[in-house]
């Protein structure tokens, strides 16, 4: 959560309060989706399913308003070693079916 706090530090107000908002967003379904999984409870598919929508969103909000140079690089980094492997776990996570007791019961 420390990245919240420097992005509404770094940013003018308008800027920060949609990334903030993003990242805030993408955290609770990260954690709401991990919390689940870790019970074995079912609806781990739902915040799993928004988590990668939302982190799909952000590398490309990150790609679309970065400034050509060490920024678009840093962007594309994010992209390739977080966001969308990331978001294609989730995605993953949000289709497979759900697993049942051994035996159906």
């Amino acid at each position: 959560m420390p990245w919240l706090g420097y992005l509404a530090g770094i940013l003018p107000p308008a800027e920060a309060a949609a990334w903030v908002a993003l990242d805030a967003l993408e955290a609770a379904a990260l954690l709401t989706a991990g919390t689940r999984l870790l019970r074995a409870d079912p609806r781990h598919r739902a915040p799993a399913a928004a988590a990668a929508v939302l982190l799909l969103a952000d590398a490309w909000l990150d790609l679309a308003t970065a400034a050509p140079g060490p920024e678009l690089a840093a962007a594309v980094a994010m992209a390739v070693a977080a966001e969308l492997p990331l978001a294609a776990l989730c995605a993953r996570l949000a289709v497979r079916p759900p697993r049942g007791p051994v035996g159906g019961r």
